[in-house]
């Protein structure tokens, strides 16, 4: 049976354990770069060149992890401040808020407005990519969640929930106005289809 993350953890700062790094690396650094990868809007260089920073941040930080949540939890956690570092960097002219990136109604109904979820994702603001992301993604609790973004866990409730139902709705909508599905035409005798009638009143079939 292999160790847990918080034996490795342990491993690593107890030892300098390459190895026992490595491991915690092959078993998270899939879903870390994929959370990357929806923040930066599906830019897979710059999710990966984020990824790489943050298991490097990773590594400087094992000793003060403390193994009160989940190792995945606490990755995540540095995962997103990275990204926000890289963000508020490419913004020099404009002074960046995270604050400014929560999202709005507006925002939200925007991305109601498409059932494409991948796509939908990319509308929305920085923290509600995060909180989409993580919940219905990722399998977190709203507690996990409010630990790794650093959020009251009642924003986080709220934001799931809300961008949850509106795209449910969304859907519902989309669905009662698709148009019925078309009848196919009916067979000859000679089991062909029927496509329609010539001028001279003969049927016309599908060639086979």
């Amino acid at each position: 049976m292999s160790d847990g993350d918080t034996a490795l953890v342990a491993r690593v700062v107890a030892e300098d354990d390459r190895g026992a790094f490595e491991l915690l690396v092959r078993r998270h650094q899939s879903a870390v770069r994929n959370f990357l990868r929806r923040l930066a809007r599906n830019d897979v260089e710059r999710a990966n060149d984020l990824a790489q920073e943050t298991f490097i941040k990773v590594y400087a930080g094992l000793h003060t992890y403390r193994g009160v949540a989940r190792f995945s939890t606490w990755a995540f956690r540095i995962a997103y401040h990275t990204f926000l570092n890289d963000e508020r960097g490419r913004r020099t002219n404009v002074e960046f808020s995270e604050d400014e990136h929560a999202g709005t109604e507006d925002t939200a109904a925007a991305v109601a407005n498409t059932l494409d979820v991948d796509r939908a994702l990319e509308r929305l603001p920085v923290r509600q990519r995060a909180v989409f992301d993580l919940h219905y993604k990722k399998g977190m609790t709203h507690s996990e969640i409010a630990d790794a973004l650093e959020l009251p866990i009642g924003t986080v409730k709220s934001e799931a929930v809300a961008r949850r139902r509106r795209l449910q709705r969304q859907r519902a909508r989309a669905t009662a106005a698709a148009p019925p599905p078309q009848p196919r035409a009916p067979l000859d005798a000679r089991g062909r289809r029927v496509l329609g009638q010539r001028p001279d009143g003969a049927l016309r079939s599908a060639a086979r």
